[in-house]
C-alpha cells in the first residue's frame, strides 16, 4: 500500500466518521428542540433548579451567544447556556442544561479528570495549531525531526480528548440522574433526554476516533519516509 493509499484513505475516513456524528447530533438535537417538556420548564429553570438543590449558590447561570456553545466555566463560576437552549421549554434545552451541570457538580466535588483535562487545556490549544505548522515546517526543511515533533504534538491532543471523553460521559450520567432525582422530566421525556445525552457523547467518541487516524496516518505514512531515508 503506498503513501497516497494510506493518507487519502484514512483522511476520507476520518472526515466521514466526524460529519456522521455531527448529522447525527443536529438531527437527534433539531428532533427534540421541537418537543416541548409538560413541566414547561426551560432550559434556564433547570440550570437554576439543579444548582439550588445541590447547593451551588454561587454558580451563575448565563446566556450566551451561539448554536450548542453551552458550557460550564470553572473560573468564575457559572452554567452558560446557549440562547436557544436558555429560553427554550424543550427536551433538548432541559437534557443540555442539565449536562452543565453535571459538570457543575464534578466541579464541586473535585472530579479527578476534570482536574487533569483542565490542566491539559494550554497544552492542547498551543498543540492544535503548533502541530500541524511544526509538520509543514519539517517538509519544507526536510526535517524529520520537525515532523516527529508535531506528530507527538497532534498525540497530545488525542490524549485531551481521551480525558474528555470521560468527563463528557460522567456529566451526562449525573445529568440524567438528577433529572430523575428532582421530577424534571420523566417517561418519554427521560427517554429523549437520555437520547440527546448519548448523541451528544457520540461526537466525542468521534472526535477521538478522527484524531487517531488522523495520527495513524502521520505515523504510517512519515514512519515508511524515515525508513526509506
Amino acid at each position: 500500500m503506498d503513501d497516497y493509499t494510506i493518507y487519502y484513505g484514512l483522511t476520507f475516513l476520518a472526515i466521514a466518521i466526524t460529519y456522521g456524528a455531527q448529522l447525527y447530533i443536529q438531527s437527534v438535537y433539531s428532533k427534540y428542540s421541537g418537543i416541548a417538556n409538560r413541566k414547561g420548564i426551560t432550559g434556564a429553570m433547570t440550570a437554576k433548579e439543579l444548582l439550588f438543590n445541590n447547593g451551588m449558590h454561587e454558580v451563575a447561570v448565563k446566556e450566551v451567544n451561539g448554536m450548542l456553545s453551552d458550557h460550564f466555566d470553572p473560573r468564575e463560576p457559572s452554567v452558560s447556556l446557549s440562547q436557544n437552549n436558555f429560553e427554550s421549554s424543550s427536551i433538548a434545552a432541559v437534557a443540555v442544561a442539565a449536562h452543565e451541570c453535571g459538570h457543575a457538580l464534578q466541579y464541586k466535588e473535585n472530579y479527578a479528570l476534570l482536574n487533569i483535562r483542565a490542566s491539559l487545556v494550554p497544552l492542547a490549544n498551543f498543540s492544535s495549531y503548533a502541530g500541524y505548522l511544526s509538520i509543514m515546517m519539517g517538509l519544507m526543511l526536510g526535517m524529520m525531526n520537525l515532523i516527529w515533533i508535531g506528530i507527538l504534538l497532534e498525540g497530545v491532543i488525542l490524549l485531551f480528548q481521551l480525558v474528555t471523553l470521560p468527563v463528557e460521559i460522567d456529566a451526562s450520567r449525573r445529568a440524567l440522574v438528577q433529572l430523575q432525582q428532582y421530577g424534571l422530566v420523566e417517561g418519554e421525556e427521560l427517554d429523549g433526554a437520555k437520547t440527546v445525552l448519548r448523541a451528544a457523547a457520540l461526537t466525542y467518541v468521534a472526535g477521538v476516533a478522527s484524531t487517531l487516524l488522523q495520527v495513524l496516518r502521520l505515523v504510517l505514512v512519515y514512519g515508511r519516509r524515515s525508513r526509506r531515508d
